[in-house]
């Protein structure tokens, strides 16, 4: 996984490189204190099991970040519901009467000005069908995460109730471990592990429902939280992002014969399946070709289009 800063920011020092962010602090931040304040670039990167791939996908970055944008202002209460905190911080600033960035030219419009949090070190899972991994338990055991299901439910199939199924997270380069909400509570305390179970829920089925009314299914997410200043528990990082989230069109879900048909999603799955049939996951993974690349940033776009007109 890329770890160094793929872009020299003035007035910003780089911390940190996910698979797909970068963090930044401001330059003239002590080494042992915490900054007020966080830059936070998604970068073109695509990442898929546990590898991240050349070329990266055109764009993706900032698709993100305008999608990320779209549902953090739905949740503040745009989509009618209450206003759930979010990390935020304001990007412009009055300059005489104008307004001014304090986003830096460079990564405008991939870029989030952030406040910091106490992070929690828990996923924060939430899936409403069948699918994925959750699947391939269910089908060996008849369970997701350990939780009971009923019997007979098929691949792609809607649950009776959304499940919370937390994660620890890992360090980088680790995978992240399916833990239990009991575990949760040994880690966090039962108080925010309840808190964090039933926030998530809540942001699913309000996102669930923003996502129907637009055609879509939002078959599972995750979320991170962390706490505030004032001890407020705060949403952070991406939200219900193509990377964060599995979004289904509704029609295909329920006209589809075949499990690809009604379950063709708007994120990297093309990536997924592609480097299945051509990469035995030994040593490097190979490039990846013009038509997939193009192809996913097309499900990228068209997923933002769709939730936002944009």
């Amino acid at each position: 996984m890329t770890t160094a800063p793929l872009l020299e920011i003035p007035g910003w020092r780089h911390v940190y490189s996910g698979k797909v962010r970068d963090l930044y602090v401001p330059a003239d931040t002590a080494a042992d204190a915490t900054p007020a304040h966080l830059l936070v670039v998604a970068s073109d990167r695509v990442s898929a099991f546990d590898h991240v791939l050349s070329p990266g996908i055109p764009g993706k970055g900032e698709l993100l970040t305008t999608l990320s944008l779209w549902w953090f202002d739905q949740l503040a209460g745009a989509d009618g519901g209450r206003a759930i905190p979010n990390h935020l911080a304001a990007d412009h600033a009055l300059r005489g009467d104008d307004p001014v960035s304090l986003i830096p030219d460079a990564v405008r419009g991939r870029a989030m000005l952030v406040r910091s949090l106490d992070m929690q070190p828990i996923e924060c899972v939430v899936r409403g069908y069948l699918t994925g991994s959750g699947w391939a338990e269910y089908q060996a055991e008849g369970t997701v995460c350990g939780i009971r299901l009923p019997e007979g439910l098929n691949d792609g199939d809607r649950l009776p109730e959304p499940l919370y199924t937390p994660a620890f997270k890992a360090p980088m380069g680790e995978h992240d471990e399916n833990i239990t909400f009991e575990r949760s509570v040994e880690l966090v305390g039962a108080e925010t592990a309840a808190a964090l179970r039933d926030l998530s829920l809540e942001i699913y089925r309000r996102a669930a429902a923003t996502a129907e009314a637009h055609g879509l299914i939002l078959a599972d997410t995750k979320f991170e939280f962390g706490f505030d200043a004032e001890g407020v528990l705060t949403l952070a990082d991406e939200v219900l992002t193509s990377d964060s989230s599995r979004y289904w069109d509704a029609e295909a879900w329920r006209t589809g014969t075949t499990p690809a048909e009604r379950m063709a999603s708007f994120d990297k799955q093309i990536v997924r399946n592609w480097l299945a049939q051509n990469w035995d996951k030994q040593g490097e993974p190979p490039l990846l070709p013009d038509e997939i690349v193009e192809r996913t940033r097309e499900r990228y776009a068209t997923l933002l289009g769709l939730l936002t007109g944009a």
